[in-house]
């Protein structure tokens, strides 16, 4: 009898065990009645209002921007979703840019004019004033492999002046590379240089603010570089051109010659937009679901509205939030918790993703994946094979897990049957684009990603990137792809394996 009772006492604890995961293969067996509402009208609604000329091109820290995360936001609080950033949808994360308060030089009292006769680059220097009575002359101020043009030259602390490659060849200068100014100013500040100017026909144009950064803090200031036209620079030497590019070097020129560059850092804002679906017996494990929001902004009136770029992606993911909300609300919500995330700042060097990657809010050793989709709503023109109606490029499937590809295919041939394109997979993509959006901040951080994407078009990154040139009857079909693959990796037992080291 007590074997028995043994015995059963077993089979129950058993049966209770086992309860819970029988339960959860029932509700995940059927996942098409969520997948009907991914709806074309939904998507070319919100894509109305994205790429509105009301967004104004959705430029990371503009109004525009704001704009668009409002409107992303009060659509993750409708659909049902949770603030994915503790009790907020927004990730805010700091955006700077130079402007400009004065910038000057002299040559013996005489004032040269600002994008005239000379100018910089406002972001590659900082705020100094300089007073010299010489200028020494480096020719192109290469230092490098082919040619030291600083070899036993002392310029610690002095006024170096060079010319850029434009202006001809200098010396024995067979098989050597061309010279940029970078180049020339790294070997200033090797050399121990105080300040550089480069003698260029084409002068830089002067603007009273930068171009938008991330990181404020430099592990070194650069060496403030000035940028002098053909004229000044035969003020600076007394000679001709001509002379001064036949000049035996090192030259030295007395001239007092007063630089001034005076500038401050503005700070602005940009943010991320996260919502959050909690999941069941396997929520303390995360899928992210991403894309970016940002794009070119305006320029005048010119509007870069970004319907493709990354205006597909948006709506995409506000599709997907949707079937997945609406499976919870039926009582067949996902196992695992999944994160819904737009992404600013994309388009200026992934700021955005780089920042959650590095502020996350979920563990991200508890991330099974990482789909993100950019760039899903047109058809490359240059694909000459295949069915242009039914296909995708997959990217970064087979980076990180063994197990990714194999979920893919499977997913794809049972749902969707859509034409799996792996070129971008190629190590030697002379494009790079597994490099170049988003999921690639997952995947350095060991996250296994794939990259949704369906081609370059003659309208990227143009004006003319609008919501009228949208395969919509496509889009869907791609976002149900995207759906179904979430959709397992949010349900599987097991996360994806990590056994494949980062390339």
């Amino acid at each position: 009898m007590n074997s028995l009772l043994s015995k059963y006492k077993a089979f129950l604890l058993t049966f209770l065990v086992v309860l819970p995961s029988l339960v959860w293969a029932q509700k995940i067996t059927n996942p098409r009645p969520f997948a009907r509402s991914i709806s074309i009208e939904d998507m070319r609604k919100n894509l109305s209002v994205i790429a509105s000329a009301d967004m104004e091109g959705r430029e990371t820290a503009t109004e525009g921007q704001r704009k668009a995360a409002a409107y992303i936001e009060n659509e993750f609080k409708s659909i049902g979703l949770a603030p994915g950033n503790k009790d907020s949808y927004e990730m805010y994360f700091p955006v700077y840019a130079d402007s400009l308060l004065n910038l000057s030089l002299s040559v013996n009292d005489t004032e040269f004019t600002a994008g005239k006769d000379f100018s910089v680059y406002l972001q590659s220097g900082y705020s100094a004033r300089y007073y010299f009575s010489e200028i020494v002359f480096v020719g192109e101020g290469r230092s490098d492999q082919f040619r030291d043009d600083y070899k036993d030259i002392d310029v610690r602390g002095k006024l170096v002046m060079a010319f850029s490659d434009e202006h001809g060849k200098i010396g024995d200068k067979s098989n050597q590379p061309r010279l940029n100014w970078i180049a020339q100013q790294l070997a200033a500040m090797k050399n121990g240089a105080a300040a550089l100017l480069i003698v260029t026909k084409r002068i830089p144009p002067l603007v009273s603010k930068s171009n938008m950064y991330v990181n404020l803090y430099q592990k070194s200031q650069r060496l403030n570089t000035f940028f002098i036209s053909t004229e000044l620079a035969e003020k600076i030497s007394g000679i001709q051109l001509n002379e001064l590019r036949n000049e035996n070097r090192p030259a030295v020129y007395e001239a007092n010659t007063a630089l001034n560059l005076s500038k401050v850092s503005l700070e602005m804002q940009s943010s991320n937009v996260l919502g959050f679906l909690e999941g069941s017996d396997l929520k303390d494990e995360f899928v992210i679901l991403t894309a970016h929001y940002d794009h070119l902004g305006k320029r005048g009136d010119t509007i870069w509205y970004g319907a493709d770029d990354d205006g597909s992606g948006t709506v995409t993911i506000l599709e997907l939030a949707k079937a997945f909300s609406e499976a919870k609300k039926a009582g067949k919500g996902p196992r695992r918790s999944i994160l819904f995330m737009t992404v600013s700042g994309e388009e200026k060097g992934l700021w955005g993703s780089d920042y959650y990657a590095s502020h996350p809010t979920v563990d991200l050793d508890k991330v099974t994946v990482n789909l993100n989709i950019d760039m899903v709503g047109r058809i490359d023109p240059s694909r000459k094979y295949g069915d242009s109606t039914r296909y995708i490029y997959v990217i970064g499937d087979d980076k990180l897990s063994s197990d990714l590809k194999s979920i893919s295919e499977a997913v794809n041939k049972k749902y969707t049957k859509l034409e799996l394109d792996y070129k971008y997979n190629d190590p030697k993509d002379p494009e790079r684009i597994y490099y170049r959006s988003d999921h690639y901040n997952f995947a350095k951080n060991g996250v296994p990603v794939i990259f949704y994407f369906s081609g370059l078009h003659p309208d990227y990154h143009k004006p003319t990137d609008t919501p009228d040139k949208i395969n919509f009857p496509l889009l869907q079909k791609r976002a149900l792809l995207v759906f179904y693959t979430a959709w397992e990796m949010a349900n599987r037992n097991q996360m994806l394996k990590r056994d494949i080291p980062l390339p």
